[in-house]
Formats: structure tokens, C-alpha cells, sequence
């Protein structure tokens, strides 16, 4: 994340969601933002902000204990009218600091979220649609392959999958979506070339881990870490039928580098194993996204509306595991990410001692 719109003075003293949450504040008492408006979801700000989920939740939450937005299932989270009455008194007592800026891993040639904090970041749009009319007299940007996969990535991380269509991509050009075919097929080779760009943003080691299981955990890792960038992608993935993606082949070789004491299909099926773990934990990411945009409510408050119920289960006594947890997860080890750490350590410690066990000729 680029800190440098924050002065180095206040960067210990103020918390990454409070200067969100301060730059939120200001967009509604400036009127950027009106009553009924949706401000970002939690997968706009990590994106505007270069900020982690969590935080992303934090600043919706803040939001919501201040009274200055409201969640409404179906729509997302708006600004409430309370908050823009109490705008004029708010803004005599508050001051916002500067923007955060948007985080630089964004792809080569994308604009930044965060450089129009006035143009609709809210996403009021029905769509949710970054994309702005062109001025009149603005020559829109010449079409070329490589500047409709990234539009196609930006719309994808932003709005979802679901959301793209050679439409929508062209709609950011102010072409018609007949001129896109001139460049791709159609949409599914769209997104096999969004797929295998999003691979060749990862920047693998060098020197690469030594050690095979300590190379496959960093492999690991940086699948992760993709999937947390672009959530669309563990959906879109298929371990039975493999899309052939150059990056994402040249990604796996590069994992399995160091586990040169098996043959080439024991390799691969570890490889396989590893990928579609990761894959298919960082599945829940995307549903997340999608479940808090169809409810307006984040994943804590969504637990906390089925609380009822699940105390009425327990009352039971039949759920000994999951009544004998209490305060045990006062730490979060339920949440995604502990989640995948504790699956992966599991993992490699299965790969370790099938390695030990190796007899030399491919598993059955």
C-alpha cells in the first residue's frame, strides 16, 4: 500500500481504516455522497485503498456504530438521511485528511481507484460501474489486446465475474462491443486471458527456496495472495478441465521446482493437490463478495443474525465439538486466513511424509 498521502507524523498515530473512514466522512458532508447513495463495498475499498479485507469491514462497521450509513439487503450499504442532516454540524467539528492513495500493484495501464474521489466511488450505479461517459471532444483510448484484458481484469475484480460481458468492457472504451471481437474471439477467451495475466503478475523468488516443501509453502503463498487480488479467479479455475494458461503453467513448474526426488507425474499430482487446496479455499472469497453485495451485510453481521438459531441448535447438547470451542477462537482461527494456514501446514506435513515413504516409482 502507498502511504506517502499520509504525512510520516501521522502514519503510527491514525489507524489505516480511520483515515478511510475520515475520507468516507468527508465525502458525505461534502455532499459527493448523497442520502440513499452506496458508499464502496468492503471489495471496492480494499481495492481504492490497497487495504486488507478485514479492514475493509472495519471501515463499514465504523460507519454503521456513527450512524452515517445503514445496510440494505439487495442494494448494499447507503448513506443514511441522518447523516446528511447532521452533515453541516459534523463538518464544523471534523476534518478529513488527505485521500489515501490507491494501492500499485494495480495492472500496467489501469487508472487509479482512488485518483476521482468524487466520481461515483460511492458505486451507485446499478451496476456498481466504475465506468464514466466520455467528456465531449475526449478521444477514447485505442483498443488493443493487452488494454481490454486489463479492463476486463479491473471490471472483474471490481464488480465481479458475472458482472463482465464484451458490453460492459467496451463501455470503458466508448466502443461498441462489435469493435472487441477485432482483438478477441469472445468472451471466454477474454477470460482465459484475464486468468493467465493475473499469473504473470506474480513475481517469483529469486533465489527460489531451496528445500522442496519450503517451495511448494511459498507457492503456495503467492497463489493466495492472487486469489486475495483477483477472487474471481479460484471460481473460475477447473482442476477437471484445465484451461491452458502459459503464466499459470510456467507458475506451477517454478512451485515444483526443488521436488526433484519424484517422477514427472507424482509431481504433478502434488502439484495438482496443493493448487486445488488453495483454489478451493479461496473460493469462499468471491461467494463472500457476492453474498455481502446481495444482503448489505458483512460477514460479522451476517453471523450475528443467525445467532438465535444456532444457540436454539445448541441448546441441544448434541454439538459437544462446536460448544466445547468458547472463547478458544477469541483469536480469529475461524476466519479464512487461519483457516488456509492450518489446512497448508496439514498439507505439507502429509506431502513430508509421503516424501520419506518414497520408494522411487509413481504413486498409485
Amino acid at each position: 500500500m502507498d502511504r506517502s498521502a499520509t504525512p510520516a507524523t501521522n502514519r503510527s498515530a491514525t489507524p489505516p481504516y480511520r483515515r478511510i473512514v475520515a475520507e468516507l466522512r468527508r465525502r458525505i458532508d461534502a455532499g459527493e455522497l448523497a442520502a440513499g447513495d452506496r458508499v464502496p463495498s468492503t471489495r471496492r475499498i480494499t481495492q481504492e485503498w490497497g487495504v486488507a479485507m478485514a479492514t475493509a469491514t472495519k471501515v463499514l462497521t465504523t460507519l454503521r456504530q456513527e450512524g452515517l450509513v445503514r445496510a440494505v439487503p439487495g442494494v448494499g450499504t447507503v448513506v443514511t438521511e441522518t447523516a446528511v442532516e447532521a452533515a453541516p454540524e459534523r463538518g464544523a467539528h471534523t476534518h478529513a485528511g488527505p485521500a489515501p492513495r490507491s494501492r500499485g500493484n494495480a495492472p500496467s495501464g489501469s487508472s487509479s481507484p482512488g485518483s476521482s474521489p468524487s466520481s461515483n466511488s460511492s458505486g451507485s450505479s446499478p451496476s456498481g460501474s466504475s465506468h464514466r461517459p466520455l467528456p465531449a471532444g475526449h478521444q477514447p483510448p485505442a483498443l488493443s489486446r493487452d488494454r481490454i484484458v486489463q479492463a476486463g481484469v479491473r471490471i472483474a475484480d471490481a464488480e465481479g465475474l458475472r458482472s463482465l460481458s464484451m458490453r460492459r468492457v467496451a463501455a470503458e472504451f466508448g466502443a461498441s462491443s462489435m469493435a472487441l471481437y477485432r482483438h478477441v474471439a469472445n468472451k471466454d477467451e477474454l477470460v482465459m486471458l484475464m486468468a493467465d495475466a493475473t499469473f504473470a503478475e506474480i513475481e517469483l523468488p529469486d533465489p527460489a527456496p531451496r528445500h522442496w516443501r519450503a517451495r511448494m509453502e511459498a507457492g503456495a503463498r503467492l497463489q493466495w495472495q492472487l486469489y486475495q487480488r483477483h477472487p474471481w479467479v479460484a471460481q473460475w479455475l477447473s482442476i477437471t478441465r484445465p484451461q491452458p494458461l502459459q503464466h499459470a503453467m510456467t507458475f506451477i513448474e517454478w512451485t515444483m521446482g526443488s521436488a526433484t526426488q519424484f517422477d514427472p507425474l507424482t509431481r504433478l499430482r502434488l502439484a495438482l493437490t496443493l493448487l486445488n487446496y488453495v483454489r478451493g479455499t479461496a473460493d469462499a472469497l468471491e461467494e463472500d463478495l457476492e453474498a455481502e453485495q446481495q444482503t448489505g451485510m458483512d460477514q460479522d453481521q451476517w453471523m450475528a443474525s443467525q445467532e438465535t438459531e444456532y444457540e436454539r441448535i445448541m441448546e441441544s447438547g448434541s454439538f459437544p465439538m462446536y460448544a466445547g470451542i468458547g472463547d478458544l477462537d477469541d483469536g480469529g482461527m475461524l476466519r479464512l486466513d487461519a483457516l488456509f494456514e492450518f489446512g497448508l501446514a496439514r498439507l505439507l506435513d502429509g506431502f513430508e511424509v509421503f516424501s520419506d515413504g518414497w520408494k522411487g516409482r509413481p504413486a498409485p
